[in-house]
């Protein structure tokens, strides 16, 4: 399977966003986690990970499509698939921002592989994005999106075969999935795809039983509880997303504890099936 010319064409390009790490936007990220907002001061550092919460893409109101993501070719390739998930993650930690202060996200596309997988015709898209403050680099994400076919009328979106979670766990939290909490998800990182809070859409369209739980949302509730949990800096992580999780649904973030410096972590749901893993560095 080979790209198309058009395709080619962007593997390699770069897109430039720029951050001012506010208070205010602060405040409102720690009070969605359930952190006393008052908590976080200007120069506070924030947790290294949070990168993920900054740098929101901000396209114009008519350059988004049915699905309430950005029309193909306005921020991403113009893959032709219409349904996009995220799968994985690769991520080097350097340093934190700081409230008041401004930084950038380079986003660049690595690559573009279309497959065959068990579940139909896909197309991966790996980006990678340098945070930095002025020319010091504080994190390396690289994020796999997975595009899919569309749902034929009537039909179930197809997921993998359930996979058992680990029965054992040196800690163990739970966390219900609520509606406002993934509604203030979507607004602090200024995400509109409508399988997020449109049930007749994510139900009639994509064939989903229900509303779906945001992947980044599940990671930053896990990379929150393996940091709570495990001593030491958190200098990376790799993660991947397994089973699609939906609002409504309690599950399980759970973890054992570090091995030199490494910690595996994961969630699960309320059948107990392996939705999300996680391998973690610090040091």
């Amino acid at each position: 399977m080979e790209l198309s010319p058009e395709l080619m064409a962007w593997v390699g390009r770069t897109r430039v966003v720029e951050e001012d790490v506010g208070l205010a936007a602060t405040r409102r990220i720690a009070s969605m986690l359930d952190l006393d907002p008052a908590g976080f001061r200007m120069g506070d550092a924030l947790p290294a990970h949070w990168f993920a919460l900054f740098f929101a893409e901000p396209p114009r109101q008519s350059d988004i499509g049915p699905d309430g993501h950005p029309n193909p070719g306005v921020v991403l390739p113009p893959i032709p698939l219409p349904r996009r998930m995220g799968a994985g993650r690769r991520v080097t930690l350097h340093g934190a921002l700081r409230i008041g202060e401004v930084a950038t996200r380079t986003a660049e596309v690595a690559a573009i592989m279309p497959k065959q997988a068990r579940t139909g015709f896909i197309t991966v898209l790996t980006m990678r994005h340098t945070i930095r403050r002025g020319e010091e680099v504080l994190a390396v994400d690289e994020f796999d999106a997975v595009y899919r076919e569309a749902v034929k009328p009537g039909e179930k979106s197809a997921v993998n075969t359930p996979v058992p979670a680990p029965a054992e766990a040196a800690w163990a939290v739970e966390k219900h999935l609520s509606s406002t909490l993934l509604f203030r998800y979507s607004a602090v990182t200024w995400n509109a795809h409508r399988i997020h809070y449109d049930a007749d859409y994510a139900r009639g369209e994509e064939g989903y039983p229900a509303t779906v739980q945001n992947g980044g949302l599940t990671m930053q509730l896990l990379l929150d509880a393996v940091v709570a949990n495990t001593p030491g800096r958190l200098l990376g992580f790799s993660a991947r997303l397994t089973r699609p999780l939906h609002v409504g649904e309690t599950i399980t973030l759970a973890g054992h504890a570090a091995v030199d410096g490494v910690a595996h972590a994961w969630v699960a749901n309320g059948r107990g099936e392996l939705c999300a893993q996680l391998e973690a560095r610090f040091g």
